[in-house]
């Protein structure tokens, strides 16, 4: 059910990008989704934002008020880490960060953990 709502969202921003224009993600952007070790399901975006990274990680729990701690790692090093609590109307929270886009391929991991369930998100992706 998560993924077919999640389907039916991505093709509605895709019509609307059509007609939006720049909302659009751009050919250039790299994003990864997955599901977590629960029911929970995950998505790691990057973008090239003036010779930085934009970072964007969502974790989709479908319940509102549920504590996540949250980490990013940028090749191979801890770059923020903090607390996320979902929110409502979707039940899930993002993480926005902008990150130094080093020379060659950068490698970004996201990882979220809820301590109440136990449950994991974990997202890698490169640019």
């Amino acid at each position: 059910m998560i993924r077919r709502s999640i389907l039916i969202g991505v093709l509605a921003v895709a019509a609307l990008g059509t007609v939006a224009g720049p909302a659009a993600a751009k050919s250039t952007d790299v994003i990864r989704t997955g599901s977590c070790t629960g029911a929970s399901d995950w998505k790691l975006k990057l973008s090239r934002d003036d010779g930085r990274i934009e970072t964007e990680f969502e974790v989709d729990q479908n319940r509102n008020g549920q504590a996540w701690k949250v980490k990013l790692i940028h090749n191979g090093t801890v770059v923020w880490k903090g607390w996320r609590t979902t929110k409502a109307p979707s039940g899930s929270f993002e993480v926005r960060k902008l990150l130094p886009n080093f020379s060659g391929t950068d490698n970004i991991v996201a990882r979220a953990k809820n301590p109440a369930t136990g449950e994991v998100c974990r997202g890698t992706a490169r640019i």
